[in-house]
């Protein structure tokens, strides 16, 4: 019981780490390549534990050849695919491009790894349809983020014309300030003519004494 709950949930663990690196990997490159490929180890060994050690009856080499890339492949298919779906939102130009590609990969990966015997039906009817929906699914999710890029940007110019119009209320600020000056410029003369006018008439009034008392002299 406990090495079929290993073996299943480290399925589910390495794949769920797969989907994150494959979509957030442009952020972080070096981060999300190691978290990749922790993903990658444990979904094989996952595989392993389940196809090679709980298995009474092992496999042929050539079979544990077949196995380990498809199920590899098969980990990243899936990955991609989980992964686009749940950050599409957040990353719509990447997500547009990896859902399709990750159904189509998860598809041929997943013929080789249970049903290798069945590799025909990849390039038969059922192949062609998993083909067209892949198709069909690039276009449209394309086109859709295509769109939210556009509405993204008319965002921004709204912005821009915002900033607009701050700066046209600093500049109508600033020419009430420039405004202003001439205003404080002739209230400030009439102050500085009484003064003016109270030294004249101080120096007058000194000259005048003097002259009295010239004139007492």
């Amino acid at each position: 019981m406990i090495g079929d709950y290993l073996g299943y949930a480290t399925t589910f663990v390495g794949a769920g780490l797969i989907s994150g690196a494959v979509v957030h990997h442009p952020l972080d490159p070096e981060r999300y390549t190691v978290i990749a490929l922790a993903g990658a180890g444990v979904f094989l060994f996952a595989t392993a534990l389940s196809e090679f050690v709980l298995k009474r009856q092992r496999p042929r080499a050539a079979m544990v050849i077949a196995i380990v890339p498809a199920s590899l492949a098969l980990s990243f298919g899936i990955g991609m695919l989980s992964g686009g779906l749940q950050h599409f939102e957040d990353f719509p130009e990447r997500a547009a491009m990896l859902i399709p590609f990750g159904l189509a990969l998860s598809f041929v990966a997943y013929v080789l790894r249970y049903d290798a015997a069945r590799w025909r039906s990849i390039i038969g009817p059922t192949g062609l349809v998993v083909l067209v929906t892949a198709a069909v699914a690039f276009v449209g999710l394309r086109g859709i983020a295509a769109d939210m890029a556009a509405e993204s940007g008319g965002g921004g110019h709204s912005h821009g014309g915002e900033t607009t119009g701050d700066s046209e209320s600093g500049r109508t600020e600033d020419t009430h300030t420039a405004d202003s000056h001439p205003e404080d410029a002739g209230t400030k003369a009439p102050d500085a003519s009484p003064s003016a006018e109270g030294s004249g008439s101080g120096a007058g009034e000194g000259e005048a004494g003097h002259a009295e008392d010239g004139h007492a002299h």
